[in-house]
């Protein structure tokens, strides 16, 4: 009995499919390449998600034992990482690891953040990310050890390799210069009421009310 052409059309088309779909499940995931990534910056203590020629840019000047800096990812996290998805917002986020007391939590975070950044990590990515780590605080504790925070980073959607890396706890950059640098950065922009968290409008050169529930939608507007 002879099959008809359209029967024929059928079943090429169901074994493409199934061909196709082989194939994307055999290799490992790879970022979407339409949406923004992640890069550290030219001096080597900055991490910017989000696509570097974004229409708004800001710095973020963070601490992972920061209690505020926390409210701020909760309140503002999601609306960030939106942003960012969109290619509207470009945030280069700048730790600080002044509140470590020995234990070297904030060192730890910090230098996380770098093994993250990198061509497998999308900027949506890193922002959730940072929002799992700083909404998981342990302000009275040792912090999240290397195992959890690497967790915590495939779980936000980090590359395989850069989750890895974290896991092992190996070195991303000199945290003990990350810190200085950027705490000088945040005392040329503010210094009488230096703290964290601190942001700042690159284009305007300006620090931000944070403290107004409206800034972020307000900034975004005005471009």
């Amino acid at each position: 009995m002879r099959t008809s052409s359209a029967v024929l059309v059928v079943l090429v088309g169901v074994l493409l499919t199934t061909v196709g779909c082989s194939r994307q499940v055999a290799g490992a995931a790879q970022p979407d390449p339409h949406t923004p990534g992640t890069s550290v910056t030219k001096d080597g203590f900055g991490v910017i998600a989000g696509d570097p020629a974004a229409p708004v840019q800001i710095e973020l000047y963070t601490e992972p034992q920061c209690s505020h800096c926390a409210d701020l990812q909760h309140d503002f996290g999601k609306a960030i990482g939106s942003y960012i998805d969109l290619g509207q917002l470009a945030v280069t986020y700048r730790p600080l690891t002044f509140l470590d007391t020995g234990s070297g939590y904030s060192d730890r975070v910090s230098n996380a953040l770098f093994l993250a950044a990198g061509p497998q990590t999308t900027g949506p990515a890193f922002q959730a990310f940072v929002e799992d780590l700083w909404g998981h605080q342990d302000r009275s504790g040792k912090g999240p050890s290397d195992a959890e925070i690497a967790d915590m980073a495939r779980k936000s959607g980090v590359g395989a390799e850069a989750a890895d890396k974290i896991a092992t706890g190996a070195t991303a950059m000199d945290v003990t210069a990350m810190g200085e640098t950027n705490f000088g950065y945040l005392l040329d922009i503010d210094p009488v009421d230096t703290g964290t968290p601190t942001v700042y409008n690159l284009a305007k050169g300006e620090k931000l009310d944070i403290y107004d529930d409206n800034w972020l939608s307000k900034l975004m507007a005005s471009v």
